[in-house]
């Protein structure tokens, strides 16, 4: 039986093995843990892991010896010719104490050290998620290492892990696969290093070397605090920075601890994401920053990439104006067979809209920006959208009705100044129940309709508004499942929704239906020290679905994350504090900056742990595909 432990108003549950099972708050009542379930097991409950050396590789599970203390537990593992101890003492914080030892006669170099940390950071359904899930923000950045944990309602307490001692440089991710699929972001393990597997992680880490009988130590605390904000009070980091984007050739302020040895304004004439590294003699930690082009020469230079390459001008007939993925490393469009996220549609559009931004900012050749959108009308009106208003999922699968995409079509055809189009397909989503789905940009996308139509057509447009505000009022934290069950492009649209319904007619909408969904939006981000993860709402299954690689695993910045930015960007000033927001939002248009590069082609996913189930990450993905939206947006913004 499990023994239990006070953890401040809470408990631990630690198993017979030594490991900790359950983490539990008296105000939720459900474990802030992985509970059991068709791949979660004993194998990985929290403090068990892996390493791998010049020695050998091992997992380690049941310790060889174990002692229970009136506040805690003391274990010993054992394997090859590593022994690693491990204390767990419980009261108002949760300390755990891990050290490793060289007990042979050579030296050992090890090149991944893990352990276990099983979040409860999984979707069943959005009431579900609301109620009794976690999201667990990681920053590994060495001495200043911490771990946020915070129910995905944004209430408290959450669970802060800070280190006290020694260093993690990163993170892995086990158990993705087409079993746990996008509703589940895995197993997450903290490292030492992950040098065996990712050497390049945050701008290198090194591998751990110990001579015979030297140790490594680090500790780590875990205790529950009301917000983000009171645990970012209680850590004193090394080194931290207020913004972390800017133009190449601009500086940026570091603000560093006492006794600590580094700069304090950085800048580069590169473009790109650098790590700096600060020291106080002992521990070393990092920031991660970026230095990008001004906005006008990435758009044009990607406005350029795709017209020459990422157009299938060997076909005949208008499908050759679409727009189609780009692998970099071969330099082929790819074929998408049956895989519809490699489409010639979909999320492809993003890259029309893109060049009519770019048009309607007179960036670029007009007359041949006038040329391909023209040519990529064609292909919409013959190959996607019926006359009914009905847009099929891509040129192949005619029949297949896809809701998100047809406020994206729409979109498109106003920008071509088909206001009549656009309608017509708005009308078709909600003839086929699209007041019960969130597609994205709907709310904007109706009032600005409305505004020009004629009185009819306008009613009806906000006819549509108001239903569609007041049926996702009635759902509550129930949210129909979508894609995922539930995710955060899902609660932007939500709100981008509501603050439409409520701006167009403000008598109509409580402001506290909107104020009390916000923290389900901001609760997917934190304010980690690295440009691709601030304020970046996590998102965990596009490097598998969008990428050539396949990878599953937490993509920082994913572009979907500008839905984050478009609801804090346009928070009314009258529904509370924005200055915040209106941060978060630019740090999130900027932070997606870094997936475009200076050859004009672009990545649809970086994946950012150091592993996902086993094979080597924290890269960026080949294929060029949907993450032209993130421009549309910071041009849009």
């Amino acid at each position: 039986m499990p023994e239990t432990f006070k953890l401040g108003a809470g408990s631990v549950e630690v198993g017979d093995d030594g490991s900790v099972v359950a983490v539990s708050h008296p105000g939720r009542g459900q474990s802030m843990l992985l509970q059991d379930n068709a791949w979660h097991d004993s194998a990985r409950y929290w403090g068990k892991g892996f390493v791998i050396t010049s020695r050998g590789s091992h997992r380690f599970d049941a310790p060889a010896f174990t002692r229970w203390r009136q506040t805690g537990i003391d274990l010993l593992y054992r394997f090859g010719e590593l022994e690693l101890r491990v204390g767990r003492r419980f009261g108002e914080q949760w300390i755990e104490t891990y050290e490793l030892r060289n007990t042979g006669a050579s030296p050992v170099e090890v090149g991944s050290l893990a352990i276990s940390t099983p979040w409860r950071d999984l979707y069943s359904s959005s009431r579900e998620s609301l109620r009794e899930s976690v999201h667990a923000h990681v920053w590994t950045g060495g001495a200043d290492a911490w771990v946020w944990t915070v129910p995905m309602d944004g209430s408290g307490p959450g669970l802060g892990l800070r280190l006290l001692e020694g260093e993690l440089w990163s993170y892995s991710i086990e158990s993705r696969d087409s079993a746990t699929s996008s509703n589940s972001r895995g197993h997450i393990y903290l490292h030492v290093t992950d040098h065996a597997r990712a050497p390049h992680m945050l701008g290198g880490q090194s591998p751990l070397t110990l001579a015979p009988g030297a140790s490594y130590r680090w500790t780590w605390q875990l205790e529950w605090f009301d917000s983000l904000a009171d645990f970012r009070a209680s850590r004193q980091p090394l080194v931290d920075a207020p913004v972390l984007a800017a133009e190449v050739g601009q500086s940026l302020e570091l603000q560093l601890a006492d006794g600590v040895a580094g700069p304090s304004v950085v800048s580069s004439t590169t473009p790109g994401v650098q790590y700096v590294e600060v020291t106080d003699g002992h521990r070393r930690s990092r920031v991660g920053v970026l230095f990008h082009e001004p906005l006008r020469e990435i758009v044009e230079r990607r406005v350029r990439f795709v017209l020459d390459h990422q157009r299938p001008v060997e076909l005949s007939d208008s499908r050759r104006f679409s727009f189609v993925p780009y692998d970099a490393r071969s330099g082929l469009r790819v074929l998408p067979g049956g895989w519809r996220d490699w489409s010639d549609a979909r999320e492809r559009i993003g890259t029309a809209l893109l060049l009519q931004q770019a048009r309607d900012r007179r960036w670029g050749d007009r007359a041949e920006l006038d040329e391909a959108l023209s040519g990529y009308q064609q292909f919409v009106l013959e190959h996607l959208v019926s006359a009914d208003g009905t847009v099929a999922d891509d040129s192949v699968h005619e029949g297949h009705v896809r809701l998100y995409n047809f406020p994206w079509f729409a979109r498109f055809l106003l920008g071509q100044g088909d206001n009549a189009g656009a309608i017509r397909i708005l009308d078709r989503y909600y003839e086929l129940g699209g007041e019960h789905f969130l597609a994205f940009d709907l709310g904007p996308l109706l009032r600005e309709l409305a505004a020009t139509a004629d009185a009819e057509t306008a009613a009806r447009l906000r006819g549509h508004l108001a239903r569609h505000a007041g049926a996702f009022l009635e759902y509550g934290d129930d949210l129909p499942p979508h894609e995922v069950n539930y995710e955060q492009s899902m609660v932007a649209p939500l709100l981008e929704l509501l603050l439409a319904a409520y701006q167009e007619a403000p008598g109509t909408i409580d402001p506290s239906e909107l104020t009390r969904r916000l923290p389900w939006l901001t609760a997917f981000a934190a304010d980690q020290p690295d440009v691709r993860l601030r304020h970046v709402p996590i998102r965990h299954w596009d490097g598998y679905w969008f990428g050539l690689l396949r990878l599953w695993g937490d993509v920082f910045p994913h572009y979907w994350s500008v839905l984050s930015a478009a609801v804090y960007l346009s928070w009314p000033d009258e529904l509370g504090p924005t200055e915040g927001l209106r941060a978060a939002g630019q740090a999130i248009l900027r932070a997606n900056l870094a997936n475009f590069h200076a050859d004009g082609t672009a990545t649809c996913a970086f994946v950012y742990p150091s592993a996902i189930n086993n094979l080597p990450a924290h890269i960026a993905d080949p294929l060029a595909n949907d993450q032209d939206w993130a421009l549309v947006y910071a041009l849009r913004f």
